[in-house]
């Protein structure tokens, strides 16, 4: 399921993403509190589970101020997910409710529109990554494109995402291709990283742009609609399919 929601907004943050997730967390939490508290909370904590969606945002004529873009036109929420439970309250949540604001910035909902998801029918598919891919090692580090051990670790986080989402991992190893994708850095002011680390945003490395995946067929249509990476229900890894 792949919606695009279209808002208007005086102003957005430049770290946006924890903006974003917070409406789609508030669209979900109005159309259905219990399910809200499933997926996110766990015996009265937060639930660190992956969550079975990824978006992107795009920010239509602008202008920058201090730390905010100022909006000439309009702001663009893309939201894709396998889960059509999920996907349902995240459309009813929007539909029902116009208006979300978050601390000083107000987003007026204009319309909601669902896409029309492509089907993957051969064993490698051409990707644009629409929001910063974001890969991780096993100590936290965000590694680089060129670093030996990315290919490995985009592997392990695609099977945990298969695995959480469908109870089943990776059916074969992925291999990947670097077509065009570009180093993007992404400033986060996340409330958990401050409060463990004192520093007020975190800046992520991700990448952008045209990308080649081989694998099962099955894998590659789930994770088209998962999205890739780490961090991807942090605005991270949304991906489209271009051939």
């Amino acid at each position: 399921m792949r919606m695009k929601v279209e808002f208007k907004a005086d102003k957005l943050p430049i770290s946006y993403n924890t903006l974003f997730m917070s409406v789609i967390k508030e669209a979900i939490r109005k159309s259905n509190e219990d399910y809200y508290n499933n997926l996110y909370y766990y015996e009265g904590k937060s639930n660190k589970k992956t969550k079975n969606f990824t978006f992107s945002v795009y920010v239509k004529g602008y202008d920058i101020e201090n730390e905010n873009f100022i909006v000439k036109d309009r702001v663009i929420l893309n939201i894709s997910t396998p889960d059509l439970e999920l996907g349902l309250h995240i459309y009813n949540g929007l539909i029902n409710y116009p208006k979300f604001i978050y601390k000083e910035y107000e987003l007026r909902r204009i319309r909601v529109d669902l896409g029309k998801e492509k089907n993957i029918e051969k064993e490698e598919a051409i990707f644009n990554a629409l929001s910063p891919i974001c890969i991780k090692s096993k100590n936290g580090k965000f590694l680089n494109i060129d670093d030996e051990e990315y290919i490995k670790e985009f592997n392990y986080i695609s099977n945990e995402v298969l695995k959480n989402y469908r109870g089943y991992g990776l059916k074969k190893a992925l291999e990947f291709e670097n077509l065009r994708l570009n180093k993007i850095v992404v400033k986060e002011g996340l409330r958990e990283f401050k409060n463990t680390t004192g520093k007020k945003y975190q800046y992520v490395n991700g990448y952008k742009g045209k990308f080649k995946l081989c694998g099962d067929i099955e894998d590659l249509n789930d994770l088209y609609k998962l999205g890739c990476g780490f961090k991807r229900a942090q605005g991270f890894g949304y991906i489209d399919l271009v051939e």
